[in-house]
């Protein structure tokens, strides 16, 4: 009896193991949580605990495992904030509307730290922000002299 229970443990450990580097069930997961966000790109952390999610429209989400799903965020603009470590594989996460989902996260390799910070970094960026830089950086145009108009009516 206690080797089937040893057996049982083992093997059921094995299939979390297995789900938690599954990024096909964290793209089913993802969508099911977010139906109308397309995924671009996906990077998973060292440890297999959590899935950065780039999407279209420099969007980001967020998915951390949860034993036998993952709980699923989608990053607001403005409302991340991210602390670089020594280690330059990783960063600090705090999530302003997920508390919950804060933590320190380490990737396999510094190109894959560096591209999610830079996601993070794109989208901390408000939507306002981007507008008034898209204003500003449009060319003015010529304003046309108003139809009868003379000098001494001109403002």
């Amino acid at each position: 009896m206690g080797l089937a229970y040893y057996v049982t443990r083992l093997v059921s450990g094995e299939r979390t193991e297995g789900n938690r580097h599954d990024t096909g069930l964290a793209i089913l997961e993802f969508g099911r949580a977010f139906p109308n966000e397309a995924i671009r790109s996906l990077h998973v952390t060292a440890d297999g605990e959590a899935i950065f999610v780039r999407l279209h429209d420099n969007k980001a989400g967020f998915m951390r495992s949860r034993r036998n799903h993952y709980a699923c965020h989608l990053i607001e603009p403005g409302r991340v904030r991210v602390t670089p470590l020594p280690n330059a594989k990783g960063f600090s996460v705090e999530f302003l509307d997920a508390p919950t989902q804060n933590g320190t996260f380490v990737f396999p390799t510094e190109k894959e730290a560096a591209e999610v910070s830079l996601w993070l970094l794109d989208n901390y960026v408000s939507v306002t922000d981007r507008e008034i830089d898209e204003i500003a950086e449009a060319p003015a145009e010529a304003e046309a002299p108003a139809e009868n108009v003379t000098p001494d009516r001109a403002s």
